[in-house]
């Protein structure tokens, strides 16, 4: 082999390398982005976690009776904070979104708690949560797209598979969210 072909080998080598390099980097960041998004709506749905013990025990102070509700949110919350994985995350969530639901039907049959001040500023913060998970959601799953459509593209899929990089889920709502809520006055 003479000088040129040597070099134009090496040259050849080079770029394939830089590629595989920049390749295997772009998806590390872009799985560490998956990732820290995933964190963000664990951090969220912990916050909301956090604050449903302070709702449960303002609403046992009016509604006393009212145990079962009372009870399936304590229950659903443990779920919750007890789930691995997307879905497995979701599934929980979507049981403490049903068990939030039956809660807040007590509520409306107290008309001194909903004027209460305390209780007020929980469903405040508590509204303000969903909005938070809502984002992190929506920001998760615009990462998998961004993920999972890299990993999918040519030349960075045949790095992709070679490296262990493999497709991410995306966040879907429950069921129970798509039906249309009923509101009577």
């Amino acid at each position: 082999m003479n000088n040129k072909a040597l070099w134009i080998v090496l040259a050849l080598v080079a770029v394939i390398a830089i590629g595989a390099f920049s390749s295997y980097n772009g998806l590390v960041g872009m799985n560490e982005s998956v990732n820290g998004k995933w964190s963000q709506i664990e951090n969220q749905l912990q916050r909301r976690g956090d604050l449903i013990p302070n709702l449960v025990n303002t609403v046992k102070g009016y509604a006393a009776h009212e145990q079962a509700a009372i009870q399936a949110v304590s229950d659903a919350r443990a779920k919750l904070a007890g789930a691995q994985g997307p879905a497995a995350k979701a599934q929980a969530n979507s049981d403490m979104n049903g068990a939030l639901s039956r809660l807040l039907m007590v509520a409306e049959n107290y008309p001194n708690l909903k004027a209460d001040a305390s209780f007020k500023q929980l469903m405040d913060e508590l509204a303000g949560t969903e909005n938070r998970i809502a984002v992190a959601r929506k920001d998760y799953n615009d990462a998998v797209q961004v993920y999972n459509t890299k990993i999918k593209s040519l030349p960075t899929s045949i790095f992709a598979g070679a490296f262990g990089f493999t497709q991410k889920e995306y966040f879907k709502a429950d069921e129970a969210a798509k039906a249309v809520p009923q509101v009577k006055f």
